[in-house]
């Protein structure tokens, strides 16, 4: 099964961070080699209404909120290690 990424893109997660975390994602991807090894499904959310909490985002059905950059660092090693 191909992991699944949903970023929050709603205003609030957008300014809070997701933006940088989108950049953090494209980036692992690409200093692993994973863009043509991986079968990643990556989407983008409008408000999930959790905006306080945000910058939040779902990997594979499992919601994380208050997601900086280092965290969707961490995220990412341990979703590509288990696979």
């Amino acid at each position: 099964m191909k992991p699944k990424i949903v970023i929050c893109m709603g205003s609030s997660c957008f300014a809070r961070g997701n933006e940088k975390n989108l950049a953090v994602i494209e980036k692992f991807m690409a200093d692993h080699q994973l863009r043509d090894e991986v079968d990643l499904e990556l989407g983008c959310s409008l408000c999930n209404g959790s905006c306080s909490s945000g910058p939040n985002l779902n990997i594979d059905g499992r919601d994380y909120r208050g997601v900086d950059p280092g965290m969707m660092y961490e995220l990412l090693r341990d979703l590509f290690s288990r696979r």
